[in-house]
């Protein structure tokens, strides 16, 4: 089978490397026959061009599935620049997000809604206007399982932020952290939120894991990256 290279995000927090890797464990149990490494596009090692080159070097051909919640930056440069460098032995899968399967993980997070009206979904954010329209989308499919209004905020880059929808929300509302794994920014909607439920990060969730599956399966569908 070709392998297949998740790349994260990367982290200072422990916590988050920890369960990114949670994550891939995940998606190796539930496809042994494919190898699989682990490498980040910021802050931890291994970063992706060498992970990339070495896994190339050792088996020819590789699908680079990235690990984050929605189009942007790290995406069509990062993960970009290694299908540039070796066209024709590495592709690159699409992001997570949007996906209603990410919205269904969130609306289980957040449990019974009894006593809530509305929900923000708190996002860490992008300058990239397709990762804030992404976002979006997962909120649209968020309200449509929770039968509440679902607002975006962020916690960084472009787009309204965090701080400024929560002024104006009710008490009765929730947020929903559309996140992936625990670090600063999870903690900082959690100091944002000022006592109103806050939902833990997505995590190594199985569901998560199949996603990342699907998406190494459609990458090498629609590329010229064949099973040998």
């Amino acid at each position: 089978m070709i392998d297949l290279v998740a790349t994260a995000h990367g982290t200072a927090d422990p916590r988050g490397i920890r369960e990114v890797h949670s994550l891939v464990r995940m998606m190796s149990r539930l496809r042994p026959d494919v190898p699989m490494s682990l490498g980040f596009v910021d802050v931890d090692l291994p970063d992706l061009p060498s992970l990339v080159s070495r896994v190339v070097a050792d088996s020819n051909q590789a699908v680079v599935v990235p690990l984050l919640l929605s189009s942007g930056y790290h995406i069509s440069v990062d993960v970009a620049a290694e299908v540039t460098r070796r066209p024709g032995f590495v592709v690159a899968a699409g992001a997570l997000g949007p996906d209603p399967v990410l919205a269904d993980v969130l609306a289980s997070r957040l449990g019974s809604l009894r006593h809530i009206d509305r929900i923000v979904m708190a996002a860490a954010g992008s300058s990239d206007h397709r990762a804030l329209l992404d976002c979006s989308a997962v909120a649209a499919s968020l309200a449509s399982l929770v039968d509440r209004p679902v607002e975006v905020g962020y916690v960084s880059g472009a787009g309204e932020r965090l701080s400024s929808v929560l002024s104006r929300s009710p008490r009765r509302t929730a947020v929903a952290t559309y996140m992936l794994a625990p670090g600063y920014f999870a903690d900082r909607v959690r100091h944002l939120a000022t006592g109103r439920p806050v939902t833990p990060p997505l995590g190594a969730d199985p569901r998560i894991a199949e996603l990342a599956l699907t998406r190494y399966e459609a990458a090498l569908t629609t590329s010229l990256v064949s099973t040998p």
